[in-house]
């Protein structure tokens, strides 16, 4: 059975290369995200595909919008046996999430605050005064009220976050992995593999680390081999 701690984010142009990647990959890995860039790439399609051969699929698309769009959308995607969807971590989106996806096995997970981000990013962004970590807490805190099966937070607030009271039975699933001697990309809070899960994350996702190697089965048995002991 594939670790599926491991998520493998297939950030590729298309469903055709993103296909080539999962053969090329192999058994191994069992998760696999598809993310916004790829939904004119065929990305829907592709999460059907890969549920067909047995994959988990995490469909990262961050949805934001009045509740009884974001409902709508929910519902339709639930119909596709999907296992993780993301939306903003706005309490009012969360619950319109939860109630799209009444009834299915699909787990909403909440954004916090994209890892991408810095305090000066938040400062531009208007969003309060406040040390990050402690916003991302909060705001997950608040997503986890409101109905959220998870998080979406950097690993360097997993630990805090599996902390909070509400947090008990919840998902943290940290993107911003980077194994040893990888290049940070565009990732400012980021944690190497076996770091994240230790911190309390219960899945890490990898993109560049591993579609852009040389051999990518090889990238990812080589996080594979990191996370086996924690």
């Amino acid at each position: 059975m594939p670790d599926n701690r491991l998520i493998v984010a297939l950030d590729v142009p298309n469903a055709l290369a993103a296909q080539d990647l999962v053969q090329a990959i192999g058994p191994d890995v069992g998760f696999y995200k598809i993310g916004l860039g790829m939904l004119t790439g065929g990305g829907l399609a592709l999460a059907i595909e890969l549920k067909e051969q047995g994959k988990r699929v995490f469909l990262d698309m961050k949805l934001f919008d009045i509740g009884a769009t974001v409902e709508a959308a929910v519902k339709g995607l639930a119909q596709f046996d999907l296992d993780f969807l993301t939306v903003h971590g706005d309490p009012h989106v969360v619950r319109a999430a939860a109630q799209g996806k009444s009834g299915t096995d699909l787990n909403i997970l909440a954004v916090t605050i994209l890892t991408s981000l810095d305090r000066a990013d938040l400062d531009a962004g208007l969003i309060k005064p406040g040390d990050l970590p402690d916003l991302v807490a909060e705001r997950a805190g608040r997503a986890f009220e409101a109905g959220a099966d998870g998080v979406i937070a950097s690993p360097q607030e997993a630990a805090m976050i599996r902390a909070l009271p509400e947090a008990a039975g919840k998902l943290i699933v940290t993107p911003g992995v980077r194994p040893a001697g990888a290049a940070l990309g565009d990732q400012k809070r980021v944690a190497t593999p076996a770091g994240a899960l230790a911190s309390g994350a219960d899945h890490i996702v990898v993109g560049r680390p591993v579609w852009q190697a040389a051999d990518p089965a090889k990238a990812a048995a080589a996080i594979l081999a990191e996370i086996a002991g924690v």
